[in-house]
């Protein structure tokens, strides 16, 4: 089962359709990165928070740790945004943005597979889209959005920064950057997606039960687990793991 892997040559496969695949089952709860810190802009009243009022990374915390961890500063503030976000809406959740951050560097190098960027809107510069979902060594799932999302009327195909299948981004599709619309090739709109994903039916990813489950429901396989972990934790390492 292979879906876009980025950061690693060996084969793996992504979290919304290797659920229909009789897959490697984990058999362990591995231990939660660190949750990564962050510094945010203040308001105008000397205040880091506000009623109803999103915080933004301070602008020169986000170059430093994009430089510190090699995350583009458009992604990073995406999987910050979204977090945040997430700890308002679902504070139980207790995501951190470098476990976001992971998953986005192992599926898509953070938007950037095939040579490809983020704009300043946060838009993939060109069509990311995942192996044919044919049977043909991956699960088969039939068209569910008659090729609108995935420019295929016949098989599903992931997509997007955070590769989601048609079908699942009909779900937990999120609107991240307020323009009215989810699309599932934008990254903020697919970072608070995937981030509501991971802290779906109640998981506490501060316990290794929650974090793993949540990192096993978007991809049944240790192996990819572990590499989620591992660069979480380097992340946090990079760019510190105190939020201010």
């Amino acid at each position: 089962m292979v879906l876009i892997v980025f950061a690693v040559s060996v084969s793996t496969a992504s979290l919304f359709w290797l659920r229909a695949h009789a897959g490697v089952d984990a058999r362990q709860a591995f231990a939660p990165p660190p949750r990564a810190g962050a510094e945010f802009e203040a308001l105008s009243s000397g205040m880091a928070t506000a009623v109803n009022v999103t915080r933004s990374p301070d602008a020169e915390w986000l170059v430093r740790a994009a430089g510190q961890t090699g995350i583009p500063e458009r992604a990073l503030r995406a999987y910050v945004a979204a977090a945040v976000t997430v700890k308002d809406t679902v504070p139980a959740c207790g995501l951190g943005w470098n476990t976001l951050a992971a998953v986005g560097f192992i599926e898509t190098g953070h938007g950037t597979y095939g040579g490809g960027v983020l704009t300043a809107d946060g838009e993939v510069s060109r069509p990311i889209v995942g192996p044919v979902l044919d049977g043909a060594g991956f699960a088969a799932i039939a068209d569910t959005d008659a090729g609108t999302l995935d420019g295929d009327a016949r098989w599903d195909r992931a997509v997007g920064p955070m590769q989601f299948i048609p079908s699942t981004w009909r779900l937990v599709a999120r609107d991240g950057n307020g323009d009215g619309v989810a699309d599932p090739s934008n990254i903020d709109d697919a970072a608070l997606s995937a981030a509501h994903y991971l802290c779906a039916d109640g998981r506490d990813l501060t316990t290794s039960e929650g974090w793993t489950g949540a990192i096993y429901a978007y991809n049944q396989s240790d192996t990819y687990i572990r590499q989620v972990r591992d660069q979480a934790t380097t992340y946090a390492a990079k760019a510190g793991s105190r939020e201010k």
